[in-house]
């Protein structure tokens, strides 16, 4: 009983994630659909600012917490609702409450480090344990990583709570400019009246930050070829 009440907030988060995923909600951040109501979304953001963006920030957090997939696209919805500054950060916000809530669930769940590490952990224990302030930051900047893996891990091997969230809010505020980024880009674009389509990659406001979050992406191959030589 004890062991299921340890598990009982971690099991919640992975439960509300699995709802909210299998419900279909997501679908309403495809491109094509955020097209077809730009006008409309533009408005209601205008018409209730404050409700707008509390409730774009609560569905970051619930998304973060619960390790749903499909962050990238909230953020670019962001930004083609809120324009990039604002998304930028709402999402970063969103990104560290909902990262303290899963971590602080991890650490209650998995005994802050008292029980054997999952394989993901003991994959960065090692990097971890000689230098946590870089490798925490490491591990937040580059994209490749899971993001709620990453969490978990840093969880298990009881991360200063500290280190935790100023690594996150760093990270959070490079990835989360970026993809805002993108989707004013997109926002731009529609309100010129393009279709959606392909052609959009290749437009400079989109382009260049897509080509940074591609950069962030080779980061650790990078680093390997020169630890190498």
């Amino acid at each position: 009983m004890k062991r299921l009440r340890a598990l009982l907030p971690l099991l919640l988060l992975i439960a509300t994630g699995a709802v909210l995923f299998f419900s279909g909600a997501l679908r309403h951040l495809d491109p094509r659909h955020l097209a077809a109501e730009h006008a409309h979304l533009h408005h209601l953001a205008a018409a209730s600012p404050w409700l707008a963006r509390m409730s774009y920030l609560g569905i970051m957090v619930l998304a973060v917490a619960s390790g749903v997939p499909g962050l990238v696209l909230i953020a670019i919805a962001g930004g083609l609702i809120f324009g990039m500054v604002e998304a930028t950060v709402l999402s970063t916000l969103g990104l560290v409450l909902g990262s303290l809530l899963l971590f602080l669930a991890a650490r209650y769940a998995l005994g802050a480090g008292e029980r054997p590490a999952p394989r993901l952990a003991e994959k960065i224990r090692a990097g971890f344990l000689h230098h946590p302030a870089s490798y925490t930051l490491f591990l937040r900047l580059v994209p490749v990583f899971p993001f709620g893996g990453v969490t978990l891990g840093l969880a298990w091997l009881r991360c200063p709570l500290w280190l935790f969230m100023a690594a996150t809010a760093v990270g959070g505020l490079v990835m989360e400019a970026f993809e805002s980024a993108v989707g004013a880009g997109l926002s731009e674009a529609i309100a010129r009246g393009e279709p959606i389509g392909m052609h959009m990659m290749l437009e400079p406001h989109i382009l260049l930050p897509l080509c940074a979050l591609a950069i962030l992406a080779l980061v650790p191959v990078l680093l390997s070829r020169r630890g190498k030589r």
